[in-house]
């Protein structure tokens, strides 16, 4: 059965889907309504793009807490380290997913997986930075998330609102790093509510006059100082200014899931997490760059077989209905969809029934852009016995993939504030998950 909420649209280009056009489309195009003059330029362009052109935009699925890789993408079913799940075959002959991931298992054609991603730190803050930064902690500075990179090194003028986001963020969000504040993820929580912060709390003749007010204060203070003090260093009114044209913008209609379609929206089942990919596939289409999607509760130090399914119900369906929908739309060959954790599950079962930290050898779903569909790298000892397991992927490798796809040149030495010299990643693209390698 077809769960897309867009069936029946396959023989639709991206730009004519946008624009509302042709035969079947109905309450699709309705939903598409919101779609700004910048998404329908961008849709032109991307119809222009010769095959092989790298990718323009990002989505990351965060299953914060570290999922278990032998509960989700690496089940081994009645083995000492199963831990009682059931496994399903997928689109991908001879390879199974634990039960629940039925939706993702159909769309594994178009999803890589990787068996073996491995990590020095077991310690979450620590891993998610590393996941985040593609780098270890390091006292001395803070690296840029690999969405500050994107934003940082593919600017997009034309866009109003935040080119950087996060929804439903855990309490390590995305950081611009040495690249400053301005590359931070914007941070909003289940997109059924409003954009937080968006909208003035006077009328606009009174908030005019206090802009006036302001800017006669600023003046002031501008006098014998640094001619270039703001945009190098304060950036207080340029961040203005790009507020107020965020809140004027049409184009903050690309965070509102509450009008669409009920058949679309259900899709990605009625949760936070589910809205909140189904927002990323809007945002996506508005311009912005990159778009990360938190799903919390995968931290089962007790009872791991029940807390890991009641998460793969809310990730199955959100995830796949993305996957689906970015194909349909004609986003996927230019969005990369990276999903995973900050680590994996250890095999042993713990005293009470749960499973512990992990970095040696854990999956992730990659996606779109460049990546290539149906592969399946590494493997893990379904005995539990072997740490290390086979073709290890390292953080940084992953990092390097995901930038070479966008064209940024990853090797790239960037200049930090203190002077030191800091390449964009320390890692190699996979070249067996690139299509086009």
């Amino acid at each position: 059965m077809n769960t897309s909420p867009c069936k029946g649209l396959d023989h639709l280009t991206r730009r004519s889907l946008l624009r509302g056009v042709g035969v079947g489309i109905g309450t699709t195009a309705a939903g598409l309504s919101w779609l700004t003059p910048l998404a329908d330029i961008l849709a032109a362009e991307a119809e222009k793009s010769p095959s092989g052109k790298p990718a323009r935009s990002l989505i990351l699925l965060w299953l914060g807490g570290a999922a278990s890789q032998l509960d989700t993408f690496d089940p081994h079913p009645e083995t000492k380290i199963g831990g009682g799940v059931k496994a399903i075959p997928t689109a991908i002959k001879g390879v199974s997913f634990a039960a629940g991931l039925e939706q993702t298992a159909s769309v594994m054609s178009d999803v890589s997986l990787i068996r073996s991603m491995v990590s020095k730190e077991g310690d979450h803050e620590r891993a998610f930075y590393n996941i985040k930064t593609g780098y270890r902690p390091d006292p001395t500075l803070i690296h840029p998330s690999i969405g500050a990179i994107v934003c940082h090194e593919l600017p997009e003028a034309r866009i109003e609102i935040p080119t950087h986001v996060s929804i439903l963020p855990n309490q390590w969000p995305a950081r611009g790093g040495f690249f400053g504040a301005q590359y931070d993820a914007f941070q909003m929580y289940d997109p059924k509510f409003p954009v937080p912060d968006v909208k003035a709390r006077v009328d606009d003749k009174r908030l005019d006059q206090r802009m006036q007010g302001l800017s006669i204060v600023e003046q002031t203070f501008a006098r014998g100082r640094e001619p270039n003090l703001d945009q190098d260093k304060t950036l207080h009114q340029i961040s203005m200014q790009r507020a107020r044209n965020m809140m004027s913008s049409d184009q903050l209609k690309a965070f509102n899931v509450k009008d669409a379609p009920a058949a679309e929206l259900a899709a990605y089942g009625d949760t936070p997490f589910g809205r909140g990919c189904f927002a990323a596939t809007r945002l996506i289409q508005a311009g912005v760059r990159c778009v990360e999607v938190t799903l919390n509760g995968w931290d089962t130090h007790a009872n791991n077989l029940e807390g890991q399914a009641t998460q793969v119900k809310i990730l199955d369906a959100a995830y796949a209905s993305l996957i689906r929908d970015l194909k349909k739309l004609g986003l996927l060959e230019s969005t990369i969809v990276i999903c995973g954790g900050e680590f994996g599950r250890t095999p042993k079962i713990n005293n009470v029934g749960g499973r512990d930290h992990w970095p040696h050898g854990f999956s992730m779903l990659v996606a779109g852009g460049g990546f290539a569909g149906g592969r399946v790298i590494g493997s893990t000892d379904p005995q539990g016995e072997k740490q290390a397991p086979e073709k290890p992927v390292l953080v940084e490798d992953l990092h390097a993939t995901v930038q070479n796809l966008l064209g940024i040149d990853y090797s790239k030495e960037v200049m930090t504030p203190v002077g030191r010299p800091m390449a964009l990643s320390k890692g190699e693209p996979v070249k067996e998950l690139q299509s086009h390698a």
